[in-house]
């Protein structure tokens, strides 16, 4: 097993505060596989470490409220 840990940023639209970054923060944190999560707000990006299908990631962006955009 390796020890290194992936890293991935994603751009979220909508994001316009900490109530938001809190919400997808919580919503991706609770994804298999990840590891931790920082969301920003102003940059309007998340940045993901752990194991995670981007496809997963876009559909618990979108039951959040907010818009997937892409990887960064």
């Amino acid at each position: 097993m390796s020890s290194t840990t992936v890293t991935t940023v994603f751009a979220v639209e909508g994001m316009s505060c900490g109530h938001c970054e809190r919400t997808v923060t919580a919503a991706l944190a609770a994804l298999p596989g990840v590891d931790d999560v920082v969301a920003d707000a102003r940059e309007g990006r998340v940045t993901v470490s752990g194991e995670v299908d981007e496809n997963e990631v876009r559909a618990a962006v979108d039951r959040a409220g907010f818009t997937f955009a892409g990887r960064i």
